[in-house]
């Protein structure tokens, strides 16, 4: 029987080619699977006699392996089992009636964006603090600088030993984040929704890749949680010289960092006077910081610099002023992909599908009260 359940009926609707997937691995697996695979786009839905196709193998379906298309319709899916999800958030389909209104297993492929998000932090803070960036400009100019035209010259230029990183939202990714900066010799601060009181509530209970992020959750000198703005600014007034966001979009999460997040963080800033020592990176969701209060920070040195996977909207409008800002990094939603991906997402989906048959608990499953 291949060593998992029979008889199955799954269902691939993605937009990428056959080829990104090992569906011929999968089949080896389990040679009683029948598998469907189509690439599909939102857009595609527009034709109606491609819609009609769908829909038709959604009926038959019992597993479904998809990055963001579900059906409308949860009478179209009657023998559905489980959904996988390619992606680590799900705020795209929270308002699907599959997830509103059915309590089909959701899971997703949380897990597996530590290394390369925790790498493009580090690249794009470091770019920040070592002005890399502008120095790269003097070599496509030709030009040999020096520290006098250095955007506040040579004493804005720091290491990261003995500062402060706080990260907000400390899942798998905020765990690799913490790993890394660990090694410059910076202390951790971890914030988070629930109390994390004892080393079992540390403990990542997740998908976990072997020799990454902070499995038993040892790595923070200090951890703060809740859900008030109380608590938020608790954390924010805890000295901090870089500041990571790595939390899930819900209505609760949703602006959470505004004016006044901002001004919290530059007075409590480490060293204290007038000039910002706080670098702000989202990695998460765009929504869950007030752009314009950013800028506004930005200008206002509140803040040292930003460095930005994710923007509110995307794609950024042509216009925005973030793109011509020497102390902004900008990248198209990019952070976790490599050709690693799609590798350690499918590795997440043969363990679900292995789980399931033996009736174990899901790795990732989403709680919908939650919104992840």
């Amino acid at each position: 029987m291949g060593g998992g359940p029979d008889k199955e009926d799954l269902l691939v609707t993605v937009p990428l080619p056959r080829s990104a997937f090992n569906l011929a691995k999968l089949q080896k697996r389990y040679p009683d699977f029948k598998v469907t695979f189509i690439q599909i786009n939102r857009d595609d839905l527009s034709d109606e006699q491609r819609k009609s196709e769908l829909k038709a193998l959604y009926k038959k379906a019992t597993i479904l392996l998809t990055l963001h298309l579900l059906p409308d319709d949860p009478g179209d899916i009657p023998n559905l089992k489980l959904i996988h999800l390619l992606s680590a958030g799900v705020d795209h389909v929270v308002s699907s009636p599959i997830f509103t209104s059915t309590t089909i297993p959701l899971t997703t492929s949380s897990g597996i964006h530590g290394p390369p998000i925790a790498e493009w932090v580090l690249a794009s803070v470091l770019g920040l603090s070592r002005h890399s960036f502008t120095m790269h400009k003097w070599q496509r100019d030709h030009h040999w600088g020096g520290t006098s035209e250095l955007p506040g010259g040579m004493g804005s230029m720091s290491d990261w030993l003995g500062k402060t990183v706080g990260i907000a939202g400390y899942g798998s990714i905020g765990r690799q984040i913490a790993r890394v900066f660990t090694a410059l010799g910076c202390r951790i601060h971890a914030y988070t929704a629930s109390p994390r009181n004892t080393p079992e509530a540390r403990r990542d209970t997740g998908y976990l890749l072997p020799g990454v992020g902070d499995p038993e959750g040892t790595l923070p000198a200090a951890w703060y949680s809740g859900t008030t703005p109380e608590s938020l600014h608790t954390f924010l007034r805890s000295g901090l010289s870089l500041l990571i966001i790595a939390l899930p979009l819900t209505p609760a999460t949703t602006g959470l960092f505004g004016a006044e997040e901002f001004q919290i963080l530059h007075d409590a800033a480490p060293g204290g006077g007038k000039a910002a020592k706080t670098i702000l990176v989202n990695i998460a969701r765009g929504k869950i910081v007030d752009t314009e209060a950013m800028l506004m920070a930005l200008d206002g040195g509140m803040l040292r610099g930003a460095a930005l996977d994710v923007t509110e909207p995307e794609p950024l409008p042509e216009g925005s002023e973030l793109w011509d800002r020497e102390d902004v990094v900008v990248t198209p939603h990019m952070s976790a992909l490599g050709v690693e991906y799609m590798v350690r997402a499918f590795d997440v989906f043969v363990s679900n599908i292995d789980r399931l048959e033996k009736g174990e608990r899901l790795v990732n499953e989403v709680k919908r009260g939650r919104g992840y």
